[in-house]
């Protein structure tokens, strides 16, 4: 018994040190391959326990686009600021359980909600809560979408509203 304490406590400790290296990504650049790491392989295990265990603390919780506002027209770089209510914005791989950090989609479609985001989102893993965006003249849409700490959406899923933008 002894012995099975404490290979669950090493197994516990080398997944919260995995994942808690995308700290070092910068705020305004999606992660890549190398970054992600271990929040893609196989062998990374996240059950959902902490997600069902806050699905009712954080169901009202809100997320969404302060600026540029909905039909906007703007120029390039574009300052986006994020908005969020009723939960906590943590960096990835810690935080309290009902917080999580921002994932901005750009010109695409909401993710698979049952595993980590990878590159269809912008990371912003160290809990920033703006950024700018280089974008090329035309129409665009942004949408935000939380993720727990280890980039995954939650049990109750917490996304914005997707907005059109127009960049001059």
């Amino acid at each position: 018994m002894k012995h099975l304490l404490s290979l669950s406590l090493g197994v516990s400790l080398l997944v919260l040190g995995a994942c808690s290296d995308s700290n070092d990504m910068p705020h305004d650049k999606p992660m890549d391959d190398h970054a992600m790491g271990e929040h893609h392989s196989e062998g990374h295990m996240h059950d959902h326990m902490d997600g069902d265990m806050m699905e009712g603390e954080h169901m009202m919780a809100k997320v969404f686009i302060v600026s540029p506002a909905d039909g906007a027209t703007v120029k390039s770089p574009v300052k986006v600021v994020f908005g969020l209510e009723g939960m906590e914005v943590s960096p990835a791989g810690m935080g309290p359980e009902n917080s999580g950090h921002h994932h901005l989609i750009v010109d695409g479609e909401v993710p698979a909600l049952d595993k980590p985001m990878g590159d269809e989102v912008k990371h912003f893993g160290k809990g920033q809560t703006e950024t700018e965006l280089e974008l090329a003249p035309g129409q665009h849409t942004l949408q935000l979408i939380m993720g727990d700490k280890f980039h995954t959406p939650h049990a109750t899923p917490v996304i914005s509203e997707k907005i059109t933008i127009t960049v001059e």
